[in-house]
C-alpha cells in the first residue's frame, strides 16, 4: 500500500537505510530543512514501511525526490509504483503540469520506462552522478 503520510518519522528511517546506510550518504548531505514542506510517500507490505518518496513544488512543476526502496523490495515493483503514485498527487493539483527528479545515473533507464526524459549533464550529488529528468503529467 501507498500513501501520503502526515507523521514522516518512518520516510525518514527509510532514507537513513538506504542513503546513508547503504550508499555512504552523509547525514548532512541527506537532511535538509525541506521535509516540513514536501508531501510524503510512504509504501508498507504487511504493515512494515518499505519504501518512500517525497514531492515539493516549485512553480508549475513538482519535484519528486528521496525515492527509496529497501533492499529486500527491490526488483518487485515498488519503486515504479512509488513515481506512478507521486505522478497521480501531482495531477491533483491544478497548477502542476511537469514532474522533475534528479536521476542517480544507474537508475536513468528505470526513469526512461516511466516516461521521464534526461536533460542537460551528468552532476555530482553526494558522491554520486545524478542528471535532471523531466515528464509532463499530460502523458
Amino acid at each position: 500500500m501507498i500513501a501520503v503520510v502526515a507523521d514522516y518519522a518512518p520516510c525518514i528511517a527509510l532514507r537513513r537505510a538506504v542513503f546513508m546506510g547503504e550508499q555512504g550518504i552523509s547525514e548532512a548531505e541527506e537532511m535538509d530543512d525541506l521535509d516540513d514542506q514536501a508531501v510524503h510517500l510512504l509504501a508498507t507490505v504487511d504493515g512494515r514501511p518499505v519504501g518512500t518518496a517525497r514531492i515539493l513544488f516549485a512553480g508549475t512543476t513538482g519535484k519528486i525526490g528521496r525515492i527509496c526502496v529497501l533492499a529486500d523490495q527491490r526488483g518487485t515493483g515498488l519503486g515504479a509504483k512509488l513515481v506512478l503514485a507521486a505522478l497521480d498527487h501531482l495531477r491533483t493539483q491544478p497548477t502542476i503540469t511537469d514532474a522533475q527528479l534528479s536521476a542517480q545515473d544507474h537508475a536513468i533507464g528505470f526513469y526512461e520506462k516511466l516516461g521521464f526524459v534526461a536533460q542537460g549533464p551528468f552532476y555530482d550529488d553526494a558522491g554520486i552522478p545524478h542528471k535532471d529528468m523531466v515528464r509532463p503529467l499530460s502523458n
